[in-house]
């Protein structure tokens, strides 16, 4: 026990000692040179789709390209008549509309000429595109000393103490459940995430190909192979990830756009995502609004990282449905909202590293990960799991994944592994 101690202080000190920065996803919109200020100038129009088309899981073979076209040529119609550039598009079955991007001219307000066009009978609705940012920041450090068995940076995870994580993984590790991270790019390679991810998409192009602090961090808290004598330990190691791409990682920030996550938001439910985590916060949005409303009609849990400086904790976490958390370490969240342990968090990061990361975009990981061990059980609903919580009071986490809102489960004797929350909505 005592050489378990210097050997977690020695790591602790090297960890704090260490230099180096979590890069959190605001980087400038990668389809306007000018950066994230012309990426503000850029409206989203949204053209319904055929009802033929709005069956799950149907293709856009046939009738629907032929559609396309005609809904093509009514967009570039309205951006000749006010004057505006067509610079993308992107069919988003899940909600029934084809997406377009139009670039207003620098003196006009973006939100003017969204309510302009929204008033074309032939547009759905349309919008600004709106920016969000990653909600966290780490210190790097090198490769932790290997162990012989289990994982030396596990004594230093809050979660391992909090929620006695090494009882969890007794009953479950998320075997199987596909767990959704729309962030910055994950590095795959890493040691600790080696076949950990299902699929690596990217929807962002004309940006730098490779890994990204704000995304390798959340995919390894949630994910990072258990009892490999490395690193970490996820929380649900049994998970298989899908890293979908929607964030860049830029010089002080992280930015994700409304087209980017919607992107992604649609590949994860197309693509039977049960748990999609979601560390960023921003302004509320329309269409990525539909979309999170389609994931929960799928039974999707959607987590996200709550920002107080934002009104409602920032959006999506204010949006119905989604379960937000907050770094515990930032005081009693209010009412509506989780809180899970945020700060000093051992993590993955890129190049085959570890560092320690801080921030309710981390806290939003570790309680994916719990969904996803809620989720691989027989009938196991993530979010009726987490609604059952008492209001203001504490909760067992072994109990959580039982099903046992009020009592500590027999499968995790001996104490209780603590998920702290307000109230719920």
């Amino acid at each position: 026990m005592r050489l378990l101690a210097r050997l977690a202080l020695g790591l602790a000190l090297a960890l704090a000692a260490a230099t180096g920065a979590l890069a959190d996803a605001r980087a400038p919109n990668d389809r306007a040179p000018g950066g994230a200020d012309a990426a503000q100038s850029e409206v989203l129009v949204m053209l319904r789709l055929p009802p033929d088309h709005l069956r799950p899981n149907a293709s856009y073979g046939g009738g629907w390209n032929e559609g396309a076209a005609a809904r093509r040529r009514i967009v570039e119609r309205l951006a000749s008549q006010n004057g505006l550039v067509m610079v993308d598009s992107w069919p988003m079955a899940v909600v029934g509309v084809d997406c377009f991007v139009l670039r207003a001219p620098a003196d006009e307000s973006p939100a003017d000429v969204a309510a302009r066009l929204s008033r074309s009978p032939q547009v759905a609705w349309s919008q600004p595109m709106n920016l969000y940012r990653g909600e966290g920041g780490a210190r790097e450090a090198g490769a932790p000393r290997a162990a012989a068995r289990g994982d030396p940076l596990l004594p230093m995870q809050p979660v391992a103490r909090e929620w006695r994580l090494a009882d969890l993984h007794r009953t479950a590790t998320g075997r199987g459940v596909r767990v959704a991270v729309i962030d910055s790019r994950v590095e795959p390679s890493h040691p600790d995430l080696v076949g950990q991810v299902a699929l690596n998409e990217n929807f962002v192009s004309g940006r730098p190909a490779g890994p990204e602090t704000h995304g390798t961090a959340v995919a390894g808290i949630i994910a990072a192979i258990a009892d490999n004598g490395i690193g970490i330990a996820g929380v649900a190691p049994g998970s298989r990830l899908l890293a979908l791409r929607a964030c860049w990682q830029g010089a002080a920030a992280t930015l994700c756009d409304s087209l980017s996550l919607a992107k992604a938001l649609d590949f994860a439910i197309g693509h039977g995502a049960q748990v999609i985590n979601l560390s960023i916060a921003g302004p509320p949005d329309i269409l990525l609004g539909k979309l999170l409303d389609a994931a929960k009609a799928r039974r999707a849990v959607v987590v996200a990282a709550f920002d107080p400086s934002l009104p409602g904790g920032g959006f999506p976490a204010s949006h119905p449905g989604v379960v937000a958390i907050a770094d515990e370490g930032a005081g009693r969240p209010p009412a509506g909202v989780y809180s899970a342990p945020g700060r000093d968090i051992p993590a993955t990061l890129p190049g085959g590293k570890w560092g320690l990361v801080s921030g309710s975009s981390f806290a939003a990981a570790e309680v994916s990960g719990l969904a996803a061990l809620v989720r691989e059980r027989p009938g196991g609903a993530a979010a009726k799991v987490l609604a059952a919580l008492p209001e203001g009071g504490v909760r067992d986490a072994c109990a959580t994944l039982q099903g046992e809102p009020m009592a500590a489960s027999p499968a995790c004797p001996g104490g209780q592994g603590r998920l702290r929350e307000a109230a719920i909505r």
